[in-house]
């Protein structure tokens, strides 16, 4: 008999509260089932911090069942305070719709077409009209209840907008409509959306009878190891759009993970099997210096994010930066690899090196200090020591003339953009 999903998703650790658990796990032992998370077009990118949920997903997806994805096109212009300390701002619809398609595009990326599906609520909550609102879903929410959801009384002392106060009526009418029309019987969500997956069960238990098997799980809080948030970094959120975060820069992102939080995220963000993770977390007590383990990550999601190819590619900039050999990276790696070192311009024909680092470019401080670095060998260009004081720097050389790369020492690194 085939694990059943729920017991893989609580060793992965994937699991924070359900709101039926027996239920949930008697049910999809025995069922197909359809199951949704929203998400909010509120940029045109999601990010790491979203995968999880993805993830869980997926691995439904992968064993028969069917994920729906909610586009927030309706949601998405009021604003969901969930996790917020104040109202959002809202956008305007031309955003929205911007995002709205970046999105979608994301999602068949990760997800395909087959067995999968992507709706947006706008369609059905821009048909509500206000009185329709008020005497078919407000007469059936208690104001008192909702007051304890957290996400409101986490909002109370600060104040909350009745419009952000009625999300959680929005995203039950979501759950009820994909139960009626796309036979969705499960949301999932991150650990602030409790009060809203609530909201939705108790709505569609008081109009389709309180034994309708729907049911609603979250997700933890991903913290790391030193207590920070899970997806950050000093540049920022890592985002799945490649324009945003490069799959280089995505790759480097899972490798850098630290010892002590890789095998908690091979669970979370791989499909390797248990066998396969005890093996690479023995080998992270064993000889973590070979970092086996956070390879076999930054290989596993970059792929499932980007496909095979970006691997590839990111682990052929990693190993031309790490010998110094960058002549075998073209001009489109070298922009990936080289994101966030100091850049400067020359625009400019064929200069004497000694020229082009003081004169041109800056990066020496004096004709003397320049002399000095290029005979003591600690200057490179383009990966290549220089030692000759009449060396001819030409911009057209490499990297379809794009770029000179200018190394001093070991690790200082300027970008030279010549178009």
């Amino acid at each position: 008999m085939t694990e059943n999903i729920i017991d893989e998703l609580t060793w992965r650790g994937t699991i924070n509260q359900q709101t039926d658990a027996q239920g949930l796990k008697d049910y999809v032992q025995n069922h197909k089932i359809a199951l949704y998370c929203g998400v909010d077009p509120t940029g045109d990118s999601l990010h790491v911090g979203h995968l999880v949920t993805f993830m869980i997903l997926k691995r439904f997806q992968l064993l028969g069942h069917k994920p729906v994805i909610v586009i927030g096109g309706g949601t998405g212009s009021i604003g969901d305070p969930s996790g917020k300390k104040s109202e959002r701002v809202l956008q305007t619809m031309e955003q929205v719709h911007h995002n709205q398609a970046a999105l979608t595009k994301q999602m068949i990326n990760l997800f395909g077409t087959d067995n999968f599906e992507i709706v947006n609520n706008y369609d059905w909550l821009s048909q509500i009209d206000l009185l329709t609102f008020l005497r078919d879903y407000g007469k059936l929410f208690n104001v008192n209840t909702m007051l304890n959801k957290e996400i409101v009384a986490s909002r109370l002392e600060a104040g909350i907008s009745f419009t952000e106060f009625t999300y959680q009526i929005l995203q039950a009418i979501d759950f009820l409509t994909l139960y009626r029309q796309h036979q969705v019987q499960l949301q999932i969500g991150g650990g602030d959306q409790w009060g809203n997956i609530t909201a939705g069960i108790d709505l569609i238990h008081r109009l389709e009878g309180p034994k309708t098997p729907v049911f609603g799980l979250t997700i933890p809080l991903l913290l790391k190891v030193d207590g920070t948030k899970f997806g950050k970094t000093e540049g920022g959120a890592v985002w799945l759009d490649a324009h945003k975060t490069s799959p280089y820069e995505f790759y480097q992102f899972w490798f850098n993970t630290d010892d002590r939080d890789v095998v908690k995220y091979l669970k979370y963000f791989t499909f390797l099997s248990r066998e396969e993770i005890a093996s690479l977390a023995q080998q992270v007590q064993e000889a973590p210096e070979k970092r086996v383990a956070q390879r076999t990550l930054a290989r596993e999601v970059t792929k499932f994010v980007h496909g095979p190819a970006a691997v590839e590619q990111a682990e052929r900039i990693s190993a031309a930066l790490f010998s110094g050999d960058l002549l075998k990276l073209s001009a489109d790696e070298i922009e990936q690899g080289f994101h966030g070192v100091p850049a400067v311009e020359y625009h400019g024909g064929v200069v004497n090196l000694v020229e082009f680092l003081v004169d041109k470019t800056q990066i020496e401080p004096s004709r003397r200090q320049a002399r000095e670095d290029i005979q003591n060998g600690a200057i490179y260009v383009n990966g290549q020591r220089q030692q000759d004081l009449d060396f001819q720097v030409d911009p057209q050389a490499a990297f379809s003339g794009r770029f000179v790369i200018i190394r001093k020492g070991k690790k200082k690194y300027t970008l030279v953009r010549t178009k």
